[in-house]
């Protein structure tokens, strides 16, 4: 049975991918490319890698969707046809991508393979000795908060950089509002009386859904990264309805830049913490009584820093695309009256 369901779930992912390739509707590509992320989800949810798959799903089907959704209104909704130089360039990328990739997966173990050296030494301990050494139910938060918290620590800083780079690309402040210019052009769904109400029953409840995200991951599925992004889906979905000026009001541009470098700040202080107490960095048995109740509190603090990063940046990504939407529709408009 199980083998139908991964047959039927990779069929429909190839026909996927090829309606993707084959559309020239970008709305209509960003939609399929949700659906994908949807059917890949499904897949990791066979594998019983439940953390992936809400990864996944958050990630993919969720605020990457909103955010090109967002770029589309920069670009328009049917692709260009390219000409063929452009498509011979695509095609030698991509085929030299595929023949690297495929160069680097020779060295590593076959799928499956219950000799390979993470099924021999890390899985074993990692599976064994966490709740020992972590005290906590979830091994995957373990290994992604503790055991290799400096690589996370690394995808954080990384998350940060985005930001920074968008902003620096095309974040450059947009004129002064007047008040007649208030109601934002990124707000076309503000009339659907429908959409309004169903957002207001919502959004609170994707609010509460985070929350619980952010603070149980220690014992289900879920963490900061996660949390982070269903948050920030919450607060652009609101954007999408009521207006990204109103949205801006209660998230105010510095405020959300000052927390984007909060979180990063407040993950490398714990690391710093145990670094001055004599510690390994980001070793938080020392913020404890006993070495566990160190744990406990060093993931806590450093999924929270993953949080407020991840919600920050997702939101500086949007707000910085609005922004340029509603400086173009404004454009418009002034070379329309001329």
């Amino acid at each position: 049975m199980e083998i139908l369901v991964d047959v039927v779930l990779l069929s429909l992912l190839v026909i996927t991918a090829l309606a993707i390739n084959g559309t020239k509707d970008l709305f209509a590509s960003i939609m399929l490319t949700g659906i994908y992320s949807l059917l890949s989800a499904s897949f990791f949810v066979l594998m019983d890698a439940v953390d992936v798959a809400f990864t996944e799903a958050a990630v993919g089907a969720g605020i990457a969707t909103l955010l090109m959704l967002s770029c589309m209104t920069l670009t328009g909704q049917y692709e260009r046809k390219p000409r063929r130089s452009q498509q011979a360039l695509g095609l030698l990328v991509v085929s030299i991508t595929g023949v690297l990739l495929y160069f680097g997966t020779l060295d590593t173990p076959n799928f499956g393979d219950a000799h390979s050296p993470i099924q021999d030494h890390l899985a074993p301990h990692y599976l064994h000795q966490s709740m020992a050494e972590i005290g906590i139910p979830n091994v995957v938060t373990s290994v992604l908060a503790s055991y290799r918290g400096f690589d996370t620590f690394g995808e954080t800083v990384v998350i940060f950089t985005a930001g920074i780079g968008v902003l620096a690309l095309i974040g450059f402040r947009p004129k002064r509002k007047t008040d007649g210019q208030l109601q934002s052009l990124v707000a076309p769904m503000h009339h659907q009386k429908i959409l309004r109400v169903l957002s207001k029953l919502l959004i609170p409840p994707i609010l509460l859904f985070a929350l619980y995200v952010q603070f149980h991951g220690d014992y289900g599925p879920g963490g900061g990264f996660q949390a982070g992004v269903i948050f920030a889906a919450a607060i652009i979905l609101y954007a999408m309805i009521f207006g990204v000026d109103i949205a801006r009001r209660a998230f105010p541009d510095a405020a959300v830049r000052l927390l984007a470098a909060l979180g990063v700040l407040l993950y490398g202080s714990v690391g710093l913490v145990s670094l001055l107490s004599g510690k390994h960095f980001l070793d938080y048995s020392i913020l404890g009584d006993t070495p566990q109740h160190g744990q406990h509190w060093g993931i806590l603090l450093v999924e929270l820093g993953v949080g407020i990063t991840v919600t920050s940046v997702m939101l500086i990504i949007f707000f910085t695309f609005s922004a340029r939407v509603d400086r173009r529709g404004r454009d418009g408009d002034a070379s329309q009256r001329q």
